[in-house]
């Protein structure tokens, strides 16, 4: 049955300001990784004026996740929403009258998340005694990481926060320019949208020697540099030209001095793929080839490749076309189906893992005036169409829960 949803376009346009206010508090305090304690404060204080029940510190050491319900009539599915609330060790520079001061900064949109979540619970609350089932908030901390084990996806996933009644359904999105060209677009894409994000290290022991005797060493910078160049081959021979797969080296570090050859040099970086198996054989190889490249030049390497992050980022084809026909009933003509994935990745995946779901863009960006995008100090994005992110999930979670009752 189709529900009427008018009136969620309608209230969630009359919350833009309350969704913008809650977005420019958000962001005055930024707050990184699995533990943002002020953040989970004002979540909650919010969710307490709206009369929302929470569960508060899911993810357990540390981690500030909230998990909030809302009781529909009778028991029914359970939709869920997801929002990351997270920022990043960036010094703020746009200038705003609302900037971040303490030396952190939401420069990939989280703040507009959790404002356009609870701007969904709101929504969903005032029509409570329609809802088909129930609606699970999650607001979720350490999206961009954690210096220290898992982020906060996977320590809510093992929290509880899917379980307890199961998730049966749920929806995410991303805000900034990712899918679209034009202010309030919304970008979907019916199966993989973004890869996994993992980091790998490899250390490479040599022999110190003097820089101006190159025979008495094992030069670990020599061998870090052949390393690099041949494990680019594992791309470029051994997967497939159509798929997608990168490797990246994003830092070396080696050496004190301009004319010592040290006896260690250290590598870090990251590979993205869009099917786990790809990104098991990259895993794999990359060990494979630095240690063969090492043994080859009189060396030896330790390697890690750190399972914590995320895997890729797949839609369910079903839930993706029930969201476009949704989104295409608010918002006609700005609804737009990604042709290809973005090599970014998002710890969303893990929730994907564990119920069907859809993660959509909903671009704020205008080409002309933000040149600036994600993780940038002056990164900062249009909120007039902030209020599409809430009427597309409330209406998204009261016809999905009603197609499926």
């Amino acid at each position: 049955m189709l529900v009427d949803l008018t009136k969620f376009r309608d209230r969630a346009q009359g919350l833009s300001d309350d969704i913008v206010r809650w977005r420019r508090d958000l962001h005055r305090i930024p707050e990184t990784g699995i533990h943002t304690p002020k953040t989970e404060d004002y979540i909650c204080g919010e969710l307490d004026k709206m009369g929302i029940p929470y569960r508060r510190d899911v993810g357990k050491n540390g981690c500030t996740g909230v998990v909030a319900m809302i009781e529909g009539k009778g028991t029914g599915k359970v939709f869920a929403i997801r929002a990351d609330c997270d920022g990043l060790p960036i010094v703020e520079e746009t200038g705003l009258p609302f900037a971040s001061t303490n030396g952190n900064m939401h420069a990939c949109g989280h703040d507009a998340h959790s404002a356009i979540a609870l701007g969904t619970a709101k929504i969903i609350k005032e029509n409570a005694d329609s809802l088909e089932g129930r609606v699970r908030l999650i607001f979720q901390p350490g999206e961009e990481g954690n210096p220290e084990g898992p982020g906060g996806a996977r320590r809510m996933v093992d929290d509880g926060a899917m379980d307890n009644p199961r998730v049966d359904a749920i929806v995410g999105l991303h805000v900034g320019m990712l899918g679209g060209s034009k202010v309030g677009e919304i970008c979907f894409r019916r199966e993989a949208l973004m890869a996994c994000m993992d980091r790998f290290e490899i250390t490479v022991k040599g022999v110190g020697s003097h820089g101006s005797a190159p025979q008495n060493s094992v030069d670990p910078i020599m061998i870090a540099a052949e390393i690099i160049t041949t494990i680019q081959t594992i791309i470029s021979r051994e997967i497939p030209p159509l798929t997608p797969a990168v490797i990246s080296f994003g830092s070396i570090h080696a050496g004190s001095a301009f004319n010592i050859i040290p006896s260690e040099c250290r590598l870090s970086g990251t590979i993205r793929a869009l099917k786990n198996e790809v990104r098991k054989k990259l895993a794999d190889r990359i060990g494979e080839v630095a240690k063969a490249v090492a043994e080859g030049m009189r060396g030896s390497v330790e390697y890690d490749f750190n399972w914590d992050g995320p895997p890729p980022v797949v839609n369910n084809p079903e839930v993706s076309e029930e969201f476009r026909r949704v989104a295409e009933r608010l918002f006609p003509g700005d609804v737009l189906e990604m042709p290809e994935p973005v090599m970014g990745g998002e710890d969303m995946a893990f929730f994907l893992e564990k119920a069907p779901g859809t993660y959509f863009f909903l671009n704020t960006c205008d080409p002309a005036r933000h040149k600036v995008y994600h993780h940038n100090s002056k990164f900062d994005f249009d909120e007039s169409p902030l209020w599409r992110g809430a009427a597309i999930m409330s209406a998204m979670a009261f016809q999905w829960l009603s197609d499926h009752k």
